[in-house]
């Protein structure tokens, strides 16, 4: 994922839309790599993030009970499946620093 997406998470309280930011770091070479950390918002209310293992298997969420477990797993899998849109530019991520 190279830049910010929303995804609509049915809870348990009715349809939230989150915003997922990536946090990517960028090498001294200038190259973006992705450290697997998804930040959650709801507007301006954070939602915690969800942390993925170097292969994106295994994943952890840190909310403080936003989002129950299944809530967070369903948000998990929409980031493992998410496909950046043909022509995402990461040269784009340099602007939002």
């Amino acid at each position: 994922m190279i830049s910010q997406t929303t995804y609509t998470v049915n809870t348990i309280d009715g349809p939230i839309e989150l915003t997922i930011t990536p946090i990517n770091n960028q090498l001294d070479n200038g190259d973006f790599y992705r450290t697997g950390v998804y930040r959650l918002t709801n507007g301006v209310v954070g939602m915690g993030e969800i942390v993925f293992d170097e292969n994106m298997e295994e994943w952890n969420y840190d909310g403080m009970d936003e989002l129950t477990w299944e809530e967070a797993a369903d948000v998990a899998r929409f980031i493992k499946n998410y496909k950046d849109p043909v022509g995402a530019d990461p040269d784009a991520l340099n602007e939002a620093k």
